[in-house]
Formats: structure tokens, sequence, C-alpha cells
């Protein structure tokens, strides 16, 4: 820091350590009768942070998440909109306490650590406030994997930052003791473009830059990509695995990265205008290019998923986004091999082979493996899938006259004893056991 600056920090400290003495409230809260108990932040302090956000007025039926709740006038603002509000705290704050019984109000207080805190303790909400909190936590990632993990709309995120300009370069300083204003939990100070890039991290679609005040700025983080699709044709997707392990394992618990291969006549792909989805969550590539034949996207495993079954999809700015092929996430073997199915009347595997050498029933595994069924009965190729151990490959090439069907495999895939299956028009086949080896 410049001595100039260090300076200027120290008398704000100052004079806040002495005010917060005085008053004991940081917030101020607006009681019923009119009165109002007086904190170091106004009424119009509050309100013109709050109203940095895109909120809507009524949350009626709404579900709210307050971090770092404090003395509580974020939660209640948020119950008075109509929302059910859940206040988390790292320590039991017994002026909310106070202010909760003389406003009458139902928020719901909860004591817990941002950094070990899951959807899995306290359940999904609708929006999330993580308001003044991120420059406190040592784990400022970590801290926000689970915002968005605990998020399935909307997260407004305020921090301070060193510089407010959110096209810079990202930065951030980390203070080891007391740098920053005298405190010992003043752990970093992000820039603007820093924050917006450690919410992309974390797992949020999209990241709007609202404002900064003072030396804080504003983002909103929403799980999902706008709504609407345009008339360009979807992505042909021809495989699906995990970028770490080339396999079909996924795990919510794990910082899981998943990797789409894709055909586009497009040759301006990146990873503004590249849309994965997961689940009912959006997921912003980290890596967009093309792989000679086609191309390639990865991206987050988005925080929050339940265990079991989730659509996969993949859409291109203007376009329409291809059919949906299933992930297993946090799924045991057992889970996989007997997934329930609407089994079809009409249609039926009659083989399934090595898509090399057309070994029946035996499936070579490894780089460039493929596999191949015959199908008889299918009426229409449109929305076909193999299903491999329940997880859907999509198909690279199909002859409608013989119902020959081909698709690649993960290239990190296991040996042993595999399902496969057939699926289209919302049916599935009866599974084929197949062996799964290496050469």
């Amino acid at each position: 820091m410049s001595e100039a600056r260090d300076s200027r920090i120290i008398a704000e400290n100052q004079r806040q350590v002495a005010r917060l003495s005085k008053l004991g409230w940081y917030h101020s809260i607006e009681l019923p009768d009119g009165g109002v108990i007086e904190g170091h932040q106004s009424l119009e302090q509050l309100r013109k942070r709050i109203h940095q956000f895109p909120i809507p007025a009524d949350l009626t039926g709404k579900r709210a998440l307050d971090i770092g709740a404090w003395d509580g006038w974020f939660s209640f603002e948020m119950e008075r909109r109509g929302a059910e509000v859940l206040a988390v705290d790292s320590t039991k704050n017994t002026r909310l306490l106070e202010a909760k019984r003389l406003l009458g109000s139902r928020v719901q207080h909860h004591v817990a650590d941002i950094c070990r805190l899951t959807a899995k303790d306290v359940g999904a909400f609708d929006i999330v406030l993580f308001l003044g909190v991120l420059y406190h936590v040592k784990h400022p990632i970590l801290a926000l994997e689970n915002v968005c993990g605990m998020c399935r709309g909307m997260a407004c995120i305020e921090s301070f930052v060193t510089e407010t300009d959110p096209a810079a370069i990202p930065s951030m300083e980390f203070y080891e003791t007391t740098e920053l204003r005298g405190q010992l939990d003043n752990w970093i100070g992000p820039n603007a473009a820093c924050l917006m890039a450690f919410c992309r991290t974390a797992g949020f679609a999209r990241v709007n830059f609202e404002s900064t005040l003072g030396e804080r700025a504003h983002v909103t983080g929403y799980r999902d990509w706008l709504a609407g699709q345009g008339n360009g044709p979807a992505p042909e997707v021809v495989c699906i695995e995990n970028s770490a392990t080339h396999d079909h394992t996924f795990s919510a618990t794990a910082d899981d990265y998943l990797t789409f291969y894709f055909r586009s006549p497009r040759a301006d792909l990146n990873c503004d205008n590249v849309y994965p989805r997961i689940g009912p969550f959006g997921s912003r590539p980290i890596y967009v290019a093309s792989t000679g034949e086609g191309w390639q996207a990865s991206c987050k495993l988005p925080p929050g998923l339940d265990a079991g079954w989730h659509d996969a999809s993949l859409r291109i700015e203007g376009g329409a986004a291809c059919a949906a092929l299933r992930l297993g996430v946090d799924l045991p073997p057992d889970r996989r091999l007997n997934r329930q199915a609407r089994i079809s009347p009409e249609f039926r595997l009659v083989k399934v082979a090595d898509g090399k050498i057309f070994e029946p029933a035996r499936i070579r595994v490894g780089t460039d493996s493929c596999i191949t069924v015959w199908v008889k009965g299918l009426r229409s190729f449109a929305d076909v899938r193999i299903r491999l151990n329940g997880t859907d490959l999509p198909p690279i090439w199909h002859d409608a006259a013989t119902g020959q069907i081909n698709a690649l495999l993960p290239a990190g895939l296991e040996p042993g004893p595999a399902s496969v299956s057939l699926a289209a028009n919302g049916f599935e086949t009866e599974p084929v056991a197949v062996e799964l080896y290496c050469s």
C-alpha cells in the first residue's frame, strides 16, 4: 500500500471504531412504531446498498438467505418483501435477536461458517445475499462455491475492492495481519475484475457488474443462462466426459469439470457464446477450442447438484440446444446398472459390438474407442442415445436401413462388466450385458 492510502485507512478505521463504540449497532433498524435504532450505517445507506441489486419488490413464496447478516437489516428487508428468510453469521448476534423480537419477525438465525456451510445443511434458496463478507474469509473461492451451491436463482455479492474498473486485469491483495483497517479478519482485497472472475470460477453461469459505492463493488451472479433460443442449428455433441478422468464419473462433492466434444459450423466460438447446462444450472466454460475436426468446451460441474441423473445439453448463442443427454452424479454402481426405465414395446436391441472390430458383446476402452449397436423397430432416429451404465452417448452415425448406430466412448473408462441399452422417444430397450476391456 502507499503511505497516503495507509494513513487514510487508519484514520477511517479510527472514526469507525469510535462511532461503533458509541452506538453499539452497525445497522440502523426501523421499528414498527416509527422509531429508529441508530446504527453506524443509516437507513439511507442501507437502502442504497440493497438498491444496487435487481431484487424484486415482491418476494412472496421465495426463500432468501442472508450470509453475514450481523444486526439483520437486510434479512428483515427480505422478509418485508415477502420472503422466508434464514440469517446466517459466524457468531450468535444478540442485537439481531433483539431486533427480531422488537419487529415481531419470523427470520430464522443460524450460526455457521460459510466455508463449511452447504445446501446439505440448510437447503437451497431463490436469493442469496453475500454482502460485505467476502474480504473477511481466508478461502474466498471456497466460500463463493458454497454460496453458489445454496443458490438456485440469483446471488447478490458485495465486497470491498482495491480498484473499481471491472475491465481491469484481475488482481488481489492479501492481508496477513491487520493491513486492512487494523482488523484481523480482513484477509483479501480483490479488484472488481477479480471479484467477477471469482464468481464465475465458483460456478455462476452469468455474472453482472452492477455498481460501486466508494470502495465496494456490487455484482449479481445467476445460476442459469438467459431464457430464449435462436433459430440457428443446435451443436452436434459427439461425446461428454470428465475433463480429468476422461470417464463418466462425476461428483458434486469434488471439484469436477466436464468436457463437451461437439461439431458446429461456426468459427468464432469462445467462452462467451457457448452455453453448457447441467441439470437446472448453466455453467460458463473455462475453455473453448477447436479440435481440428470439431470443438471442445470444458466447464465446471455446477455446485449444488443432488445425487442422481441430470440432463446435460449445449447451445450456442443464437441457436437451439442439442438434445439433452443424461449424466449420473454421485451414483453408486448399483444405481447405474439397475436404473428403472420405461421399456419400449416397439424397438429392441439385437446386437452390441465394438465399433472398430465389431466383436460381439466386448468393447475395447481407451483412446478412440467406439461402440456399435443394432436396433429393430425404431421408427425415428432423431432423439436416440446409446446408454452405457445409464449414461448417454450421443450417436455419431446411424444407418436407418440396417438399424446400426455408432457412438464414441470416453477415453478413460475402466474395464469390467457394463450394461448397454438404447433410449429414444421417452422409452428404453431392455439392457444388454457387455464386457469392457483394455487391449
